[in-house]
């Protein structure tokens, strides 16, 4: 069984921490939909009528920016994935999203929201699979 990624690990965010990035960050979100969304491990929030992940992520999208601007964040795009043109074959990704922090601690301040933990189900009821990976802005290239 292959291994499936949907939350950071505690070494992960310490690694991101520790690299002492200063200013933006750009987070990179690959993101592989369970076909119908599995709110069994909240089903506080399960809707009345089964939905697809793709219906689940997106609520959890729509319940998620105004805790993501608070915190000086934005989503910059969100695009409809599919194969790679360079990767494995067998390899897809139904959406794909760019999100602005304004820092890394800016980030982990929104991760830690206690309003945004009570809806973060929504995301884990609709992803099978996930990639995030912080990005850091190379300067030096204009040089």
């Amino acid at each position: 069984m292959s291994t499936h990624y949907l939350s950071p690990t505690f070494e992960a965010g310490k690694h991101l921490f520790l690299k002492d990035i200063q200013g933006p960050i750009i987070n990179m979100n690959l993101i592989k939909l369970k076909k119908e969304a599995d709110y069994s491990q909240y089903p506080d929030l399960q809707p009345s009528e089964k939905t697809s992940g793709w219906d689940a992520y997106f609520t959890y999208i729509r319940e998620t920016e105004p805790f993501l601007k608070e915190s000086g964040g934005e989503i910059i795009f969100i695009g409809k994935g599919d194969q790679f043109l360079i990767g494995p074959e067998n390899e897809y990704w139904d959406i794909c999203m760019l999100i602005k922090q304004k820092s890394v601690n800016d980030f982990f301040s929104f991760e830690k929201n206690e309003a945004y933990m009570k809806i973060v189900g929504h995301r884990i009821a609709a992803i099978e699979d996930s990639r995030l990976l912080p990005l850091e802005e190379i300067l030096s290239y204009k040089k």
